[in-house]
């Protein structure tokens, strides 16, 4: 819900729709990585019988071994889809607010097809979303570690958080060399010519962890390293802004074929959202190495 209220809510009291198939497709988004082989084996998330999303997802993927994005456009994801959705509806949607033995509607009204959250929720939920996911991920990996099913896969891994949210090395590789190609191999922050060069998201990942397309640029790696988990400036704004509507089609053919999400608009709205808070929270932009300028209106201003 914080995810979805980042990407089409708005910083204000009107109360927000949101669709079941939304929430639903967000879940398999989530869970898609979850549901590929950790090593030699499948991650429970539950402590019986698996859960029941990805028992859904794990079936279909072995049914169909195409990408997230490939696998939108066949007939069965659509079934997927309406199994996923079904589950949620059931589950988490219909329990999240009981309390006490009772219902209390503090988050959302439910509709037929829809919850709509009530007025304020979703200025809360976008308001707090980084430490809403923050708090969900490091909840989230702990429940997959303490599981004992898992013990035998996990040993002693460290590299579970990043197979369970991270971007598969293989897919940023295929990111990389199609966005080389868009900037005939400049980074995008100083324009220099690149050799080596990372694949940085230009909305940082720490803020808002969804590998979109649309935010995905190449830069020299110390340009990445200085810029690490900053709001970029001014200038690289109005770039990148240029860049995604000059190559909108460009960047939607390497995401399909990279399996990596591409929705322009989404990375234009965590884009409005990330400046927005950054205004409020009298945040810096990074500029270059060591020098950095404030963040005021002008930059909604670009984004209107």
């Amino acid at each position: 819900m914080a995810d979805l209220a980042v990407e089409l809510g708005g910083d204000d009291e009107i109360p927000l729709t949101l669709n079941h198939r939304s929430i639903g497709e967000k879940f398999i988004e989530l869970y898609w990585q979850q549901a590929a082989p950790f090593k030699s084996g499948f991650l429970a998330q539950n402590h019986g019988k698996q859960a029941a999303i990805i028992s859904a997802i794990q079936k279909f993927r072995q049914d169909h071994p195409f990408t997230l994005i490939a696998a939108k456009s066949l007939p069965a994801f659509k079934r997927l889809l309406s199994k996923v959705t079904t589950t949620v509806v059931v589950m988490p949607i219909d329990h999240l607010q009981n309390l006490g033995g009772g219902t209390e509607e503090f988050l959302y009204q439910r509709g037929k097809d829809s919850i709509t959250l009530l007025p304020g929720v979703g200025y809360c939920l976008r308001r707090f979303q980084p430490l809403i996911q923050q708090l969900a991920r490091s909840r989230w990996v702990d429940h997959v570690k303490g599981n004992r099913i898992n013990m035998p896969l996990l040993g002693q891994a460290d590299d579970l958080e990043g197979f369970l949210f991270e971007i598969p090395r293989l897919t940023l590789a295929l990111v990389g060399n199609g966005l080389k190609g868009l900037t005939n191999g400049h980074c995008f922050y100083c324009g220099g010519s690149v050799r080596e060069f990372d694949v940085d998201h230009f909305i940082p990942h720490s803020l808002y962890p969804r590998d979109m397309m649309h935010n995905f640029v190449i830069a020299h790696p110390a340009c990445n390293r200085s810029k690490s988990n900053t709001l970029a400036a001014k200038s690289h704004l109005f770039n990148w802004i240029e860049f995604i509507q000059k190559h909108a089609d460009d960047l939607s053919n390497i995401g399909l074929k990279a399996g990596v999400v591409f929705d322009a608009d989404a990375a234009h709205s965590v884009a409005k959202w990330g400046y927005s808070n950054a205004i409020d929270g009298k945040s810096q932009a990074w500029v270059k190495k060591g020098d950095y300028e404030p963040i005021n209106a002008g930059y909604l201003e670009l984004l209107a």
